[in-house]
């Protein structure tokens, strides 16, 4: 869920109990759009606010996840993985189909009919969105980032509890901050997505997972720090480095001058 720089967020649909966007419904932090013939995906871009609307419910979040991580999947099997209803699944699986974001796969009859996403990936603009659109999407937005770190959290306490010590300390997370110019963070966020999307293929086509693999989830975001304050560097204004080096230059000058004299 491909590429206006800096404009686009994006989602894709993969990831379990999230939503499409990320899965990521992109993931999520949400990655710039991507190209559809690089990645395999087919992306669909949503501009109605009431498809975003749609999508903002965690039970039709978990559904499109597993959908597309594990679909073909009936309305009693998604009601065992989400601990809920069959008769709220197929609720909900039909107000996904009215935004056309499942289909029936065929086959089976009432609750035992298998449903599938439409689209791997989903993407929104929020530059050039209306307000509707905007409020939508940030809400949207808001609760993909929150049930990603909720579920990093619960991932590494599981994993600990479990006793699975390599994969605790195999998922990690980081933090860094620094100075950039906008296009060194276009730059660095493209650079993430495509690490993100390294083994991207895998996630359709299990032929190419590797044995003993599992499904993770990978977020990233890069975004100026508005800390309160702390201003953005002129423009046009040299810096203390700039000054120092044209300092040392001068001393180096007058040091060979006077070795000449």
């Amino acid at each position: 869920m491909s590429n206006t720089k800096g404009a686009r967020r994006d989602d894709a649909t993969q990831g379990t109990g999230q939503a499409a966007g990320e899965a990521t419904l992109a993931s999520a932090g949400l990655p710039r759009e991507a190209d559809p013939a690089a990645t395999g995906s087919s992306y669909r871009r949503l501009s109605d606010p009431r498809e975003l609307q749609a999508l903002a419910h965690p039970v039709r979040l978990g559904i499109m996840e597993l959908l597309t991580v594990d679909g073909p999947l009936t309305a009693t099997e998604l009601a065992d993985r989400l601990d809920e209803t069959p008769a709220n699944c197929s609720w909900h699986l039909r107000k996904l189909a009215e935004h056309a974001f499942v289909e029936e796969a065929g086959g089976g009859i009432g609750r035992q009919r298998p449903w599938r996403v439409r689209e791997v990936g989903l993407s929104w603009d929020d530059v050039a969105a209306t307000p509707g659109e905007l409020r939508a999407g940030r809400a949207l937005e808001e609760m993909l980032l929150q049930r990603q770190v909720a579920r990093f959290q619960q991932a590494r306490a599981q994993l600990l509890d479990d006793g699975e010590h390599e994969w605790a300390e195999a998922a990690s997370s980081t933090q860094f901050a620094t100075w950039l110019t906008v296009e060194e963070l276009d730059e660095l966020n493209l650079e993430l997505r495509t690490v993100l999307e390294r083994y991207a293929e895998r996630l359709t086509d299990p032929a190419r997972r590797p044995a003993g693999s599992r499904l993770c989830e990978l977020v990233a975001w890069g975004a100026p720090l508005l800390l309160p304050g702390v201003q953005a560097t002129p423009v046009g204004v040299e810096t203390d480095s700039d000054d120092s080096d044209d300092t040392d230059d001068s001393d180096d000058t007058d040091d060979a001058d006077d070795a000449v004299s």
